[in-house]
């Protein structure tokens, strides 16, 4: 055991030391906490990046951090080259705005030692989950390497980016000039986020013409880190020093093509002789076939094709990408759905909502609880959506293992089991008391779940009080038995006595019937029989009802009723109500 906490007290002491080391001094540290190292991105994975919060509000973000040491080997011209073009590319990245684009929390500050920004919470890299693990801690953390992309992620990452360059292209009128997995950053919730701005190019026409992207021949000469990645470069980069929209689409094709093969790029482009490299590729582009690729799904091939074609003109734009058919995937869509969500009435949401319950059993478990649940909770704050989507989550809780229902949906849902209405909320919660009942710790139980039950025998609504009254037996060998006896029993008498509907007073006797197990003999020798005595209605229902508890009690081997009882009190109670008029021969 000692052995274990010197090493753990030694892998924390080796991880502060890290960031310490990097960030020390940075003006970024003054408003955020610098965390743990939990993955890398950017331009030939320059960037560290951590977990980190923001000292004032307790927000979650991600710290990138470039550590100067890094490029301790060049001269000072080329390291200034290199800061200057990283520092481009953040810089870039905070002036832009779009969902697809990753979200800058803190602008680029400069130490002595390094360069530091903040953005919203990150994952990993694309190139991290694809098995590119450079500048990573070591150990390699183990939910990147057991990371595994599922089909409706991928399908979905790559309609994001599709999305991210639609609005580059069409809108900003720029070439980002270095998509590849590097520069692809997965949120905390999977979505798929493009960085790395490095490199990108401005139209330099005015807005209502054709747009003209300038651009600079390759220099070999140049530090790898001035350099965009030559292995998703398209050809017109090197060999004919022009680009354009379409030059992205090429690098959106090569991305898709290393993506559906575990990260492995189409080509190897050696670059100590890049034009000897790109002259052979433009050669095998012209020959591209089937087996090369195979491990692309067939349904998207002949696009994958197409974005690969030596010929710029014949590649698709952003937006007909967007609309291919491999994206009209029921998972992907779904997700989509999600992420648009802000921008839905309640009523469209409302109705997306009831069908959902037909697509989570076809969603991978992490894409559920890392993208869904946290935009199904979100919408607990609006009381008119809970009805809609507290059957949602319930449903996630069931494939959920206890302790991840008491980490990730239990926070949640406390607030919820106050709610009163709308009254929908308390029938769902009851008819889910079973699954609430076996996951959720006793304190919470007896704190929010039973407070609820009790507070549905209380209603005003006749409705919920019945279905309260059948469903409580369903769930009685859960509860603690001082909550039993002392709360519980206690309201079901009260509603027996108070109520002027019959439907509930007999309700009310069956489950004290159904629940006679669970309790001990002398409570009810000394509670329940001498309650039947004061009920007021003598109705035939009713009359069998309170039959029906004397007769279990009477019966049942755990239970019985003492002769003394029998002869005292029973019977004198009995015998008067059998010559009832309203009673017929059996009963």
């Amino acid at each position: 055991m000692e052995s274990m906490l010197n090493k753990l007290k030694s892998t924390v002491t080796k991880v502060t030391a890290d960031v310490t080391s990097a960030v020390m001094g940075n003006p970024v540290t003054r408003e955020f906490d610098v965390g743990r190292h939990i993955a890398s991105g950017g331009n030939g994975l320059a960037w560290k990046i951590f977990n980190g919060t923001k000292k004032s509000t307790k927000q979650e973000v991600a710290v990138f951090v470039f550590d100067k040491k890094l490029i301790d080997k060049y001269q000072k011209f080329e390291k200034d080259q290199i800061i200057d073009s990283l520092k481009r590319g953040v810089q870039q990245l905070t002036r832009l705005r779009h969902p697809r684009l990753l979200t800058v929390q803190h602008p680029l500050e400069e130490s002595r030692d390094c360069l530091a920004f903040c953005t919203e919470p990150v994952c990993a890299s694309l190139a991290n989950v694809l098995g590119g693990w450079d500048n990573l801690p070591s150990p390699l953390p183990s939910d990147i390497k057991e990371y595994k992309l599922y089909d409706v992620e991928t399908k979905y990452g790559l309609l994001q980016v599709s999305e991210g360059l639609s609005f580059l292209h069409s809108s900003v009128k720029m070439v980002h000039g270095n998509i590849t997995p590097e520069n692809i950053i997965l949120n905390k919730s999977g979505a798929w986020k493009i960085m790395g701005f490095d490199f990108c190019i401005q139209s330099t026409n005015p807005s209502e013409q054709e747009p003209k992207f300038p651009c600079k021949e390759w220099d070999p000469n140049l530090p790898s880190l001035c350099l965009p990645n030559p292995e998703y470069l398209a050809p017109e980069y090197i060999l004919s020093v022009s680009c354009e929209t379409a030059s992205d689409m090429y690098s959106l094709g090569a991305v898709m093509y290393a993506v559906f093969n575990k990260g492995k790029p189409i080509f190897d482009v050696n670059k100590q002789d890049i034009y000897k490299s790109f002259s052979r590729q433009l050669d095998q582009l012209s020959r591209l076939n089937s087996s090369t690729l195979q491990n692309i799904p067939e349904e998207v091939r002949e696009h994958v094709k197409l974005l690969l074609n030596v010929a710029p003109a014949v590649r698709p734009d952003a937006d007909q990408m967007t609309k291919i058919p491999f994206f009209d995937d029921v998972g992907a869509m779904t997700l989509q759905y999600f992420d648009s969500l802000f921008q839905r009435d309640n009523l469209q949401k409302s109705q997306f909502f009831k069908g959902l319950p037909k697509v989570l059993p076809k969603l991978p478990k992490r894409v559920i609880i890392q993208r869904i649940l946290p935009c199904l909770t979100s919408e607990f704050v609006n009381p008119d959506m809970v009805p809609f989507v507290l059957p949602n989550v319930l449903l996630i809780a069931e494939e959920c293992t206890k302790e991840e229902y008491i980490r990730l949906i239990l926070p949640d849902l406390g607030p919820v089991f106050k709610q009163q209405e709308p009254i929908q909320i308390l029938l769902i919660f009851l008819q889910k008391m079973d699954l609430l009942l076996t996951k959720t710790p006793p304190d919470e139980i007896k704190n929010s779940v039973l407070p609820m039950v009790y507070r549905a025998l209380e209603a005003p609504s006749i409705q919920i009080q019945e279905l309260c009254l059948n469903i409580i037996p369903t769930f009685a060998n859960l509860i603690d038995y001082p909550s039993m006896k002392n709360s519980l029993i206690p309201r079901i008498k009260n509603a027996c006595l108070q109520t002027s509907s019959l439907a509930v007073r007999v309700n009310s006797l069956v489950c004290l019937g159904k629940i006679l197990e669970y309790l001990d003999k002398w409570f009810v020798l000394d509670d329940i029989l001498p309650f039947l005595q004061q009920i007021p209605s003598k109705e035939p229902a009713v009359l069998m009802g309170i039959l029906g508890i004397y007769k279990c009690t009477f019966t049942h081997k755990k239970l019985g009723i003492t002769k003394e009882q029998l002869a005292g009190k029973v019977l004198p109670h009995l015998i008067p109500l059998s010559i009832e008029n309203n009673l017929n021969l059996n009963q």
